[in-house]
């Protein structure tokens, strides 16, 4: 593996993590319920589909955390967001009319588990009547700090297969000084008793660019993390935008690593990984060989959408809950974010949706470009190819960085720090902005 070179000028622009294309920042008020409702109404018969169910809530709020999601503080405020949910299901389910086939549901937050586990049992009861989808395999993310016998018995009577757990750091340092305390012991035993109820592909989300965390840290977390045998590891870079997340504001700033130091812990995480047995996926993915996202890499299958890198073929994906966000090849739609209005205007028998993008002809060619080269390090660029994507390109091809032949663009292994910056260069509606985005690395 050739080691990683620190080239800060091209690392200088914050980029999107380009979970679609356009990103959220183009979307706008002029898409919004009757346009999901048209996508909707052309889905095809026998259409494969995926689901994704938001759950805006969490028992403790973590600093760090860009999430739209509040404190699960109160058991009515609970109740009523799920009785919007659920009728909410019935709206688009009405709307399908049977038509489409379920393969995949998938549950995330906030936090799915900061509501009760016979609550989790009743809405997968009303998805899987609703939209007809009892084969639908399913995948859920879980807060370890609040996971309890009865949530482990839901999850293998459910029958989930996927798991992630929000593991962050193992430094206890570096954990409360993000606001998030959770000892070790309490994610081995998350590990075992996940384990035990049949979940066979486990994820971790793990952060670098945290307060206080060097690189001994972070090695001591990554390996600890190892140990416990994880089928994928997910190494997110973290962004401080206290000015755009006010809850980041507690974490002090002055602790933080600077860019060559974020760009180190990137580069020991990927060493470390690979070196455990885990295969690179995209920029910031791992995951040990047999898991279906290796296998999706590896067969050139892998795609990417606001869950980030993912194995499922499905090329529409329908969000449900405050917030959630759905794709269609044309179309990409948000429902209304505060929980309050989402409530509002579903008891009023309304597609919750109010904004978004269509996608052109153009954006969906651009998309795939973006997509190809952030999930297998090449795209075929066709007419996109003209001279001044060449002259934005220099840099990156005289350092070799990428290598551009008969217009097919390539990526080495270790231009992966750079990938998203390279496929920012594909972005027609992409204008430097330092203060909406996340840094590169």
């Amino acid at each position: 593996m050739t080691s990683w070179t620190y080239h800060p000028e091209l690392l200088a622009t914050p980029v999107p993590r380009y979970t679609s294309y356009p990103t959220a920042a183009e979307f706008g008020e002029t898409v919004g319920r009757d346009e999901m409702g048209s996508a909707l109404d052309a889905v095809g018969t026998d259409q494969p589909l995926s689901l994704y169910v938001h759950i805006p809530y969490c028992h403790e709020i973590c600093w760090y955390c860009g999430c739209n999601t509040g404190a699960a503080n109160r058991t009515q405020r609970l109740g009523s967001y799920l009785e919007a949910l659920h009728a909410e299901i019935e709206l688009v389910a009405g709307r399908l009319g049977g038509r489409g086939k379920i393969s995949r549901i998938a549950f995330g937050g906030g936090s799915p588990n900061a509501i009760s586990p016979d609550r989790f049992a009743a809405l997968l009861a009303k998805l899987r009547s609703s939209f007809g989808a009892g084969d639908a395999s399913m995948s859920i993310e879980l807060d370890p700090r609040s996971l309890s016998g009865p949530w482990f018995d839901a999850i293998a009577a459910a029958g989930i297969e996927r798991a992630s757990l929000g593991v962050q750091t193992l430094e206890p340092a570096v954990q409360r000084a993000i606001g998030r305390l959770q000892p070790f012991s309490l994610i081995e035993l998350c590990v075992d008793e996940l384990r035990r109820a049949g979940v066979r592909s486990l994820n971790f989300d793990l952060m670098y660019g945290l307060p206080h965390q060097g690189l001994d840290e972070l090695e001591q977390t990554l390996r600890a993390a190892v140990a416990l045998g994880p089928d994928r590891i997910a190494l997110f870079g973290y962004a401080h935008v206290p000015h755009l997340i006010p809850r980041q504001r507690q974490i002090d700033g002055s602790a933080l690593p600077d860019a060559e130091q974020r760009f180190g812990q990137a580069e020991l995480g990927h060493r470390l990984l690979i070196a455990a047995g885990y295969e690179p996926i995209g920029f910031d993915h791992y995951a040990l060989p047999g898991d279906p996202l290796s296998i999706a890499a590896e067969s050139g299958t892998l795609k990417r959408n606001f869950q980030g890198f993912t194995d499922d073929p499905a090329e529409v994906l329908i969000g449900l809950g405050a917030s959630a966000i759905s794709q269609f090849p044309g179309l990409v739609v948000q429902n209304e974010k505060n929980a309050g209005r989402y409530k509002v205007r579903v008891s009023s028998g309304l597609l919750p949706a109010n904004h978004g993008i269509a996608r052109s002809d153009e954006d969906q060619r651009r998309g795939r470009i973006i997509e190809r080269l952030l999930c297998n390090g090449k795209a075929e660029l066709g007419g996109v190819a003209d001279q001044h994507l060449l002259e934005r390109l220099r840099p990156f091809l005289d350092h070799g960085l990428a290598t551009l032949e008969h217009k097919r663009l390539r990526l080495p292994d270790y231009a992966r720090p750079y990938a998203r910056v390279i496929a920012s260069l594909f972005d027609t509606y992409r204008q430097p902005e330092a203060r909406r985005f996340s840094s590169a690395i």
